[in-house]
């Protein structure tokens, strides 16, 4: 059921948090933008409001079955350590064992979500000004018409290796977000729930939820920002060679502040992003508990 309940939650969570994830992109990649309003204000004006939602349908469905593998992965892995260390999956689990488990289920979702994740980033970071902006230019067709437009289109011209761009840094960001993101939640349940009660209230889990995501996010920023230009780098460009390459040259050209771009826009997503993923998955799994006990 937590596959079904992570699901749930992650579709959900797409609908909150995609323009402003669209603008976050845009800031780590582009150069032109002088702050967040502004990258807001200039994609409203040449692109209207379908400029925030590019490549939205296909991220939704694969959000979706990204936080379904994400929460169930990180359940069994998480009874599965459990049971080894203590003999007993329902054991309560320590703060590592919980950090193990988030750092396991963060690394088997990299697998599944990079191509998707290319595609998002081109989806992005294309320019199509909206029909009712007057241009002087004629307006050229987009590269890409759609989601599975640009996958096929990167795996045609870019080899299967195009789909998997930016991987490793995908990893380090996941593998290390995932196990404080689910440590933190846990954590702060534990403290804010009162003794004597078995289940956080669904303040406490919104609140949870909301900082859990802000924290890890905060401490994700630097690799996402690599992450973004790694996967926006084309066959024709050849910008970076690797992480270290485009970390390296990153700085070079724009300062150390340049790994932090779009931190405090990842952070104000990701607390109303989180709460619903997490307020969302903890009503399924005691809504299904509630049915099959009455049964």
């Amino acid at each position: 059921m937590d596959f079904v309940a992570g699901a749930i939650g992650g579709g959900l969570s797409t609908a909150v948090g995609y323009p402003l994830d669209t603008v976050k992109v845009r800031i780590q990649t582009e150069r032109h933008y002088s702050g967040i309003w502004h990258c807001i204000q200039e994609t409203y004006r040449t692109e209207k409001v379908w400029g925030f939602y590019k490549g939205v349908s296909a991220s939704a469905l694969t959000v979706s079955v990204i936080s379904s593998v994400s929460f169930g992965m990180y359940k069994n892995f998480l009874c599965t350590i459990c049971k080894l260390r203590y003999g007993a999956a329902d054991a309560k689990p320590s703060k590592l064992d919980v950090s193990l488990a988030g750092g396991a289920a963060g690394a088997v979702r990299v697998v599944l979500m990079t191509p998707s994740e290319v595609a998002k980033v081109r989806m992005q970071t294309q320019r199509n000004p909206h029909p009712s902006v007057a241009s002087p230019q004629p307006v050229s067709k987009p590269k890409y018409r759609g989601s599975l437009h640009c996958l096929k289109a990167i795996a045609k011209a870019e080899g299967f290796g195009g789909l998997y761009k930016g991987c490793s840094a995908l990893l380090c960001r996941d593998c290390s977000s995932s196990a404080i993101y689910f440590l933190t939640y846990s954590a702060l349940c534990d403290w804010l729930t009162p003794a004597g009660k078995n289940k956080p209230g669904f303040l406490v889990v919104l609140l949870s939820g909301g900082f859990a995501g802000v924290l890890a996010w905060g401490l994700a920023t630097p690799m996402d920002v690599i992450k973004s230009r790694m996967q926006t780098d084309e066959s024709d460009q050849h910008k970076y060679k690797g992480l270290v390459h485009c970390a390296r040259e990153s700085v070079r050209k724009e300062g150390a502040k340049v790994l932090f771009k779009g931190l405090g826009l990842n952070c104000i997503r990701a607390f109303p992003v989180n709460m619903v993923v997490f307020v969302t998955y903890e009503a399924v799994l005691r809504f299904t508990d509630h049915y099959t006990n009455k049964k």
